[in-house]
């Protein structure tokens, strides 16, 4: 449970209500974690690995609108008092979780009051990062974006190196291949990445942050003000800062 940051978090007697109702799980790529307007059957924590959260609109496009990692929680739905979400939820970058039947949550959200408001915690965390991410895509050039995504996604991850392809990446910013694909050279070439193929190595992330402009470090000081949350990396670079 420590790996995962909302659990590590719990009250000892919320944590002892989860803990025999949790499973391991791989988190395969692709993994579908929850389909658009179908109930949803378990709640997952990740330790490792990255559960995107994209919405689809007419003709299907497609962006992304958030990431889920092991610092909080899928099934925000659920959270709030509902069973389904609109929006598709699946593993973007492999890794390893725990999941519970929502039913089993939601009973033991029923019984703890504590427990209840912790998962709301993590659940505007991510809204906030969410309405970031809708600034972002809507203010930002895609460079800054692209930065803003990968610093997001190294704070996720224990490894510098992200295993994902430029398709993906095109997929998630709701851009076309070839222009990701030229933003990551030009990162490489000023020396904030590493491309290799079907990866993605964080060389500086001092310079991604410059080159992020301000798109990123809102949503990660808020989540941290509300769940105590800092990637391993941020702690790593402040550290190294001083």
């Amino acid at each position: 449970m420590k790996r995962n940051h909302l659990l590590a978090t719990l009250e000892p007697s919320d944590a002892a209500l989860l803990a025999p109702h949790l499973e391991p799980v791989d988190l395969a790529f692709r993994l579908q974690v929850e389909t658009p307007n179908k109930p949803i059957p378990y709640v997952y924590f990740p330790q490792d690995g990255i559960i995107s959260v994209v919405a689809t609109g007419p003709r299907e496009h497609s962006i992304e609108v958030g990431i889920i990692g092991r610092d909080a929680m899928s099934g925000h739905a659920i959270v709030m008092g509902t069973d389904r979400a609109t929006n598709s939820t699946f593993v973007q970058l492999a890794g390893t979780g725990l999941r519970i039947r929502t039913e089993v949550l939601r009973a033991a959200m029923q019984n703890s009051g504590s427990l209840h408001r912790a998962m709301l915690t993590g659940v505007q965390a991510f809204s906030v990062q969410a309405s970031h991410t809708a600034l972002a895509n809507g203010r930002g050039a895609l460079e800054q974006r692209l930065a803003r995504w990968l610093l997001m996604a190294h704070d996720r991850m224990e490894s510098h190196r992200l295993k994902l392809t430029h398709e993906l990446l095109s997929i998630m910013l709701g851009v076309q291949r070839p222009t990701v694909s030229l933003a990551l050279h030009k990162m490489q070439a000023e020396g904030g990445i590493k491309t290799q193929r079907s990866a993605v190595t964080i060389r500086n992330r001092a310079l991604l942050k410059k080159i992020a402009r301000g798109f990123y470090g809102v949503p990660e000081a808020e989540q941290e003000r509300l769940t105590g949350w800092r990637s391993l990396h941020e702690r790593e670079h402040a550290i190294a800062a001083d």
